[in-house]
């Protein structure tokens, strides 16, 4: 399952890495955007296999920014 940007902003912070297991409504990144956190969460448990995006870069809408297996 893909991990979709909702927003444009920046990476502020990954707080799973990669391999870690994640439940749903665990938070997988954090955004800023408009110098407000936007917390992403995980839609369904899994392990984070992919992380495509590092802290302090620029996503815009719709970006993948992770995948959960």
């Amino acid at each position: 399952m893909k991990v979709l940007a909702p927003m444009s902003g920046t990476v502020w912070k990954v707080p799973v890495q990669e391999g870690g297991f994640v439940e749903p409504g665990d938070v997988i990144m954090i955004l800023e955007s408009m110098k407000m956190e936007i917390p992403i969460t995980a839609e369904t448990a899994g392990i984070l296999k992919k992380v495509y995006v590092y802290e302090g870069d620029f996503v815009q809408e719709n970006d993948v920014l992770g995948e959960i297996e």
